[in-house]
């Protein structure tokens, strides 16, 4: 005697057209959409705005751009009233440039850096890696293809790679590192006038060079201006934006059931205006709540000892939506963990939230700094995630301060508030604002105890004066 077990499908089906959703419903799917769609969203009102761009140059004179398949380069480190991303570098020149697979595949130069630190990082609309290129990955001076998978087109020679992305929406983004000295703020002008993206059709053989210094200006409205990050997602217009990201997104091996929740909200609000409200009242309550909560160092991540926290799989989320999206609302772009370990300081050591009215020092012992090929820094930043304006101009610490001040036993105690430290080295100091803020320590390209969690930041002690 036999029996057969009945036919397993290979996916798992959607929900039953016309199914009944009950406001309740709604509003506890409709919260599950918005955590996983905020970045999606995100990504895809980028591109509406380089859309308008003529050609590569800085938006509001302050932040690199360019039109769909190109790329705008700094030739310094970025200005401190920046604001289309929040928690910006203040160790790297940076470029940026968005991608659409609607228009194909893109050049981006890689010039030879020789043994200065420099990472393209090239992410999807998840905000998902796919390319490595970088000093991490020992790659080579040359042009390399970014390209959409549906694109079957013939690769020229000349071509030293190919990296595919299979979302409409993608973002390049160059960091080259440069110290603080002006000999070295000259040095890179050669390299930075090579780093370029430009569409296939362009594409001559050979390394071209342009004069950023040059670079035109475009108006960019209220992008840099305001306190906070540029307001790249209204929740009162995420559920009409939901059935395209759904379409320029398309998903992974088994996030087919997912998707299939998802049109079915989309579906419903199609059909039933009241049920467009709830999820648009939703989307607005979960924007104040949940996105609120998710920007807050301290509220995501991997906790650390002394209240620092971390992140693991920064670029390569995969299905960690909550990851994603965390990250993606305190600190979009970041790094994969072989370019970049980061590590996130909301308080001292005894768990109180960092404010100005202290004085705050951060010591690593003799031997103890951040072990890197690359660089590491410690950045201040305000309560919106973005530099606080002082007379030093000052806003990181680390590698490339040439000045720093070692203890006698070799130590090294950076040191943060609104004043001076009374009994530091004023090279040592990072201004604070009055209020609160929050430091964050960068480890680009670390080394394996950095990596395997061997080695941790110290604690943030609040000092004496």
């Amino acid at each position: 005697m036999t029996s057969s077990a009945p036919d397993t499908p290979a996916t798992l089906a959607p929900p039953v057209p016309g199914t009944r959703m009950t406001e309740s419903c709604l509003r506890t799917l409709g919260r599950v959409a918005y955590l996983w769609g905020w970045p999606l969203v995100n990504m895809h009102n980028r591109l509406t705005i380089m859309e308008k761009l003529p050609a590569p140059g800085l938006l509001g004179g302050i932040v690199p751009a360019g039109p769909p398949g190109t790329l705008g380069m700094l030739r310094d480190y970025i200005a401190p009233d920046e604001r289309i991303v929040a928690c910006p570098n203040q160790d790297v020149a940076y470029g940026f440039g968005i991608l659409d697979a609607r228009r194909g595949p893109s050049v981006v130069q890689v010039p030879d850096f020789g043994d200065r630190f420099w990472v393209y990082q090239a992410v999807d609309q998840r905000t998902d890696s796919f390319a490595r290129l970088g000093a991490p990955y020992g790659t080579k001076p040359g042009c390399y293809l970014l390209a959409p998978t549906g694109w079957d087109g013939e690769v020229p020679e000349g071509i030293a790679g190919v990296f595919r992305f299979d979302t409409r929406i993608a973002v390049c983004i160059p960091r080259v590192f440069m110290n603080d000295t002006d000999e070295d703020g000259a040095a890179i002008q050669p390299l930075v006038n090579q780093i370029m993206a430009y569409p296939l059709a362009e594409f001559t053989g050979r390394l071209r060079t342009t004069d950023w210094s040059k670079a035109p200006s475009y108006p960019a409205g209220n992008a840099t201006e305001g306190e906070q990050e540029t307001r790249w997602v209204d929740p009162a217009v995420f559920f009409d934006l939901l059935p395209a990201i759904l379409d320029e997104v398309p998903a992974r091996p088994g996030e087919e059931a997912l998707y299939g929740v998802l049109r079915s909200l989309v579906d419903e609000a199609a059909a039933r205006p009241e049920a467009a409200d709830v999820l648009r009242d939703t989307a607005i309550e979960a924007d104040g709540t949940l996105m609120r909560e998710l920007f807050e160092f301290r509220n995501i991540g991997v906790p650390l000892d002394h209240h620092w926290s971390t992140q693991r799989n920064g670029a390569a989320f995969g299905g960690d939506y909550l990851s994603r999206t965390a990250m993606a609302r305190a600190n979009i772009f970041v790094n994969t963990p072989r370019e970049t370990a980061y590590f996130y300081q909301d308080c001292d050591a005894n768990g109180e939230l960092l404010t100005g009215g202290h004085g705050y020092a951060l010591t690593f012992p003799a031997g103890s700094l951040p072990p890197v090929q690359g660089f590491w820094s410690v950045t201040l930043y305000n309560e919106h995630h973005f530099f606080h304006p002082n007379e030093l101009n000052r806003y990181s610490l680390g590698t490339k301060n040439k000045t720093l001040v070692l203890g006698d036993d070799g130590s090294l105690t950076l040191y943060a508030g609104a004043r001076p430290p009374s009994d530091g080295p004023r090279a040592n100091w990072l201004p604070a604002p009055d209020g609160r803020f929050s430091l964050y320590l960068r480890a680009y390209w670390p080394e394996q105890p950095v990596v395997d969690g061997t080695w941790r930041p110290p604690a943030v002690t609040r000092t004496a004066g």
